[in-house]
């Protein structure tokens, strides 16, 4: 399933779990999110997949992953197509 990774904006919380607004900028298509996480942990960033803790607006499927840059969680979501 191809997945494209999107820009997003925290607008708070919804029944304890993280809002995500799209911002209308994609960026890459990728032909499967795996591709990205494979490319992650090869260059030895761990990332965690936080996809039941976020909901993304006007999205019905999504794969959210967190990793730190410098210390700072940094989200990387994708829409599943």
């Amino acid at each position: 399933m191809p997945a494209t990774e999107l820009s997003v904006t925290a607008a708070g919380q919804v029944n304890g779990l993280a809002l995500l607004i799209p911002t209308g900028q994609e960026g890459p298509i990728l032909p499967h999110v795996q591709d990205w996480v494979t490319a992650q942990r090869k260059a030895k960033t761990p990332v965690k997949d936080i996809s039941s803790q976020v909901l993304v607006k006007g999205i019905k499927q999504w794969a959210v992953f967190e990793h730190k840059v410098g210390g700072k969680p940094v989200r990387t979501v994708f829409k599943i197509t």
